[in-house]
């Protein structure tokens, strides 16, 4: 059962969205259905969910209405449309819409599951990144600091202050913290501000420009790209 991703369909005929509705449940433990446009919409900005699915026929607010309104703040959510039947119009406006599939009705159950599962893994994989600035990136789940395919080498201690940083991205990180971690194998040792300093002055030179700010008086703050 997957958990940490959330599905939500929309789809007006009421057998089908309760028969994938189940279906789904099978996969996802968070399922959210809706049999229009417009309560789909309200359940996206109630739940943000990682995956909708949406027929492109519905009442109220028909996918692709319900898709550019999503669209406008939102590039992330992974969208599939389902329609009865090929309409070459109405296809080629939902791939400007930033779709993962355009799928005809009635869908295979495994064709379904195979592309859920892919998704899955693309959402996963671009949450383990933390996108810092000029291609540089955290890979969370290796704790390494990647420029594209490339490694960029920590020592000890930049790793550890690093990995603090990238844990509170846009956040003020104390210099007592920054302390803590960096000397977390030597809890009798006097604390010293330079020693920080000292840290950080060398990972600001593996990283670009302005990535890690001083706040005054409190600490550093690691800048990503937004």
């Amino acid at each position: 059962m997957i958990s940490d991703i959330s599905v939500l369909i929309a789809e007006d005929e009421t057998q089908l969205r309760e028969f994938m509705t189940e279906y789904l449940q099978l996969i996802f433990e968070r399922v959210y259905s809706a049999e229009d446009g417009e309560e789909a919409y309200r359940l996206y900005e109630r739940y943000r969910p990682d995956i909708i699915i949406a027929d492109i026929h519905m009442p109220k607010l028909d996918g692709l209405a319900l898709i550019r309104r999503i669209r406008r703040n939102d590039l992330r959510t992974k969208i599939i449309v389902l329609s009865a039947h090929s309409e070459k119009e109405k296809l080629l406006e939902a791939i400007e819409l930033h779709l993962v599939k355009y799928l005809i009705k009635p869908v295979p159950s495994d064709t379904l599951k195979s592309l859920l599962l892919s998704l899955v893994d693309e959402l996963r994989q671009a949450d383990s990144r933390l996108v810092l600035k000029n291609g540089y990136f955290w890979d969370r789940i290796r704790g390494k600091l990647l420029r594209g395919d490339d490694e960029i080498a920590l020592q000890p201690k930049e790793h550890r202050a690093m990995e603090l940083l990238c844990s509170r991205p846009d956040r003020t990180v104390s210099v007592y913290d920054l302390y803590n971690a960096l000397y977390e194998d030597e809890p009798e040792r006097e604390f010293s501000y330079h020693a920080v300093t000292s840290v950080i002055k060398r990972l600001r030179a593996k990283l670009p420009a302005e990535t890690i700010s001083n706040v005054y008086g409190e600490g550093y703050r690691l800048q990503t790209q937004r």
